[in-house]
């Protein structure tokens, strides 16, 4: 059984423990990247105004199903774009379940340089985030 090598990378957001600035493994550093682009509101970066997919608004829309297939799309081009060289973009799989006044995301992928397999679950409602 292969074993999984994690590298470090600077915690996001930015912190500094006692000993220096703290760091993340790689899945923490993609999951991390992933809710960016979920949770940033499109036009609030004011250098990527582009950036994000602003998901918590969606919670309040109808559930329809063209909803759900336009989040979906949204997410696989944003996540596409902010997980480049983290992720094999062939393996990004979006699902988008709209459940009452729950919005159900399923993000799978393969980290691009080992090929491991990870998914990240998330469920958005009018009381909060969970995953």
């Amino acid at each position: 059984m292969a074993r999984l090598v994690e590298q470090s990378y600077m915690r996001f957001p930015f912190r500094v423990g006692a000993d220096g600035p703290e760091t993340s493994e790689r899945s923490a550093h993609v999951r991390g990247q992933i809710e960016q682009v979920l949770f940033t509101v499109p036009g609030e970066r004011v250098f990527r105004p582009e950036f994000g997919a602003g998901v918590r608004n969606l919670v309040f829309e109808p559930g329809t199903q063209a909803l759900e297939e336009l989040t979906r799309r949204r997410l696989i081009a944003s996540l596409a774009e902010a997980l480049r060289g983290e992720v094999d973009p062939k393996t990004l799989e979006v699902q988008v379940e709209v459940e009452g006044e729950k919005l159900r995301i399923l993000i799978s992928y393969r980290l691009a340089t080992l090929g491991h397999a990870e998914q990240q679950r998330f469920v958005l409602g009018a009381g909060g985030v969970g995953g």
